[in-house]
C-alpha cells in the first residue's frame, strides 16, 4: 500500500461513495461539490456521467488547499439511471418518484456511473472513465410503489430508487458491476489509481 501521504479526495457529500471510497484503502477527506448538473439536449449517457464527475472533481478542487509533501487525488463521481434511451435523474418529489418507479417497474434499464480522477497537484493529469450496469426491476403493484416511497428512499436517488437500501427488495437481478449501481465504481477506480497514478489499492 502506498503511503499515508497519499489521500483520496471525494467530491462527494453522499454517505455511500464515502463508505465505498474507502474500500481502496487510503486515506479520504471529503470535500463536498455542489455543482451546476445540467446539461446539453443530446449528450449521451456515458457523455453525462463522464462529464458531470469532472466537473465536480475539478469544483472540488478549486477549493482545496492540500499541505506540503501531500500527494492527493480528487475523485468525482456521477450516476444516472436510462431507461429506452431516456435519463431518469434525482426526482423532483414523490409524483415523480412514483411516475419513475412505474416506469422502471417490470422493465430492464441500465445504470451508468462515471468517474474522474483529477491529481490536486497537477491537474492536467486526470482520468475519466465510466461503468455500466443493465438492472431488472420485479413487477410491482400500486401499494408497494408507495410504501418504498414512504421510506424516503427514492428522493436523493437517480431512478427513485437505491440498491443498497429498502430498494434492494424491489431488484430481480442484475448484470454488470453492483457498485456502479450504488454510485461509485470501486474496481474502476482501483483500476484507474493503479493505470494512471501508480496508486495500488491492495
Amino acid at each position: 500500500m502506498e503511503s499515508k501521504k497519499n489521500t483520496l479526495i471525494l467530491a462527494s457529500a453522499s454517505p455511500r461513495r464515502q463508505e465505498l471510497i474507502r474500500l481502496l484503502g487510503f486515506p479520504v477527506e471529503v470535500a463536498p461539490s455542489d455543482v451546476d448538473e445540467s446539461v446539453e439536449d443530446g449528450w449521451t449517457p456515458t457523455r453525462i456521467v463522464e462529464e458531470l464527475s469532472l466537473r465536480k472533481a475539478l469544483t472540488a478542487l478549486d477549493r482545496l488547499q492540500t499541505g506540503d509533501g501531500e500527494r492527493s487525488i480528487v475523485v468525482g463521481s456521477d450516476t444516472i439511471v436510462v431507461l429506452d434511451g431516456r435519463v431518469l435523474g434525482k426526482p423532483a418529489d414523490d409524483g415523480e418518484a412514483a411516475e419513475m418507479l412505474r416506469s422502471l417497474q417490470g422493465r430492464p434499464h441500465e445504470v451508468y456511473s462515471g468517474l474522474a480522477l483529477v491529481d490536486a497537484s497537477a491537474p492536467e493529469k486526470r482520468s475519466v472513465a465510466h461503468r455500466k450496469t443493465r438492472v431488472w426491476m420485479k413487477t410491482m403493484d400500486e401499494r408497494r410503489i408507495r410504501s418504498y416511497i414512504a421510506t424516503r428512499e427514492p428522493r436523493d436517488k437517480a431512478g427513485a430508487y437505491g440498491i443498497q437500501g429498502y430498494g434492494a427488495t424491489l431488484v430481480e437481478r442484475i448484470e454488470g458491476d453492483y457498485f456502479t449501481v450504488v454510485g461509485l465504481p470501486v474496481s474502476l477506480a482501483a483500476d484507474l489509481l493503479e493505470r494512471d497514478f501508480g496508486w495500488r489499492a491492495l
